[in-house]
């Protein structure tokens, strides 16, 4: 079972500015200039993601090949060896499903994180 990973957070690209400001800005009070700063919770969260995948996929793979090669019957012909190639398979399905959902937990939280703050105040949090 494989699932397709959710979208990442998307780091700050070269060149890349903060949001104009409007006429309906409600972040300027008094029509004081406001100054935007990258968000520092939102750039955890990139480097998060950028820290989880790569362990996510040696875990991946440390469990493919054992699966492969328990899988051919060069290696392994005995009826022991379906009940361990049915719980290699097991633990590849439950990884994926722990991958997708740390994965998921991550890009929701990025999705509901702005990536773009008003400088000077406190970083807003999603859900807090």
């Amino acid at each position: 079972m494989i699932y397709g990973d959710p979208p990442a957070p998307v780091p700050l690209q070269p060149g890349e500015t903060p949001p104009a400001p409007s006429s309906t800005d409600l972040l300027t009070p008094g029509g004081q200039q406001t100054t935007w700063v990258f968000n520092p919770e939102y750039q955890r969260l990139v480097d998060l993601w950028l820290q989880v995948l790569p362990m996510m996929e040696q875990l991946t793979r440390s469990l493919d090949k054992p699966y492969e090669m328990a899988r051919s019957n060069d290696v392994w012909d005995a009826p022991v060896a379906k009940r361990y190639v049915d719980d290699v398979g097991e633990w590849r399905n439950r990884l994926a499903m722990y991958r997708q959902a740390v994965l998921t937990a991550i890009s929701d939280q990025a999705a509901d994180t702005p990536r773009w703050i008003p400088g000077g105040v406190k970083t807003p949090r999603a859900f807090s």
